[in-house]
């Protein structure tokens, strides 16, 4: 919704990939934004939980589709970003399974500091049973209120834990971002000039720059 999609070109959905077997190319859905395409989620999804209790690899299902994907040239994106629920559920973590490294956004609240720890003893557990590989790229601080002590004293608590790990930019809470969906338009396109998309702009220059170094350090360790 947010990026324009009507319903009616959302006919094929991650669920059908994860749950149906279906290619992920089936089910690409290309954006207004050049260079960008997306695979829409459904409400179906809530039902993966018991739909695939009893499958064969049901913690890899997204990442064996990744990789069909790839082998075949049918995905050949520089980037997949994978967009997951709150909640730490088996979709979760069959994106954990998948991913290279993670980015936690990180509401500048109370209940999210608990949220985080709860997130960091998950990645834990599948970096020791499913995912070797995987690491925690960064944390972000979003929703940062100036006026609010409460939000700058969360970001401080969580530098000061997490030190670089956390991303020197922090994203304001800002009218733009949040009237963007309305409009079926990333902020970056709605409103260009505003606090919030210059914020995620200089976020994603961050995480580019980050991923290549985990690469190279990667790259250095398999020499």
């Amino acid at each position: 919704t947010g990026l324009g999609v009507p319903r009616a070109k959302r006919a094929a959905t991650i669920y059908d990939v994860v749950v149906e077997g279906m290619p992920l190319s089936h089910a690409v859905v290309q954006t207004q934004v050049p260079g960008l395409d997306i695979i829409p989620a459904h409400h179906d999804l809530s039902g993966v939980e018991i739909e695939l209790s009893q499958a064969d690899r049901r913690s890899y299902r997204l990442k064996d589709a990744l990789a069909k994907g790839r082998a075949d040239g049918s995905i050949n994106h520089s980037y997949v970003l994978i967009d997951c629920p709150p909640s730490l559920n088996l979709l979760t973590v069959n994106a954990m399974s998948a991913a290279d490294a993670i980015l936690v956004p990180l509401q500048c609240e109370f209940f999210a500091l608990e949220g985080l720890s709860q997130l960091l003893k998950t990645v834990d557990l599948v970096k020791g049973s499913l995912n070797r590989a995987l690491e925690i790229q960064g944390i972000v601080l979003t929703m940062y209120d100036r006026r609010n002590a409460l939000s700058g004293q969360v970001a401080a608590d969580v530098r000061s834990h997490f030190g670089g790990l956390v991303y020197e930019t922090v994203i304001p809470r800002n009218v733009r971002v949040s009237e963007a969906p309305s409009f079926g338009k990333p902020a970056l396109i709605y409103d260009l000039k505003c606090a919030g998309s210059q914020a995620y702009l200089k976020l994603a220059r961050e995480v580019v720059a980050r991923e290549r170094r985990r690469r190279l350090s990667q790259e250095e360790q398999t020499r």
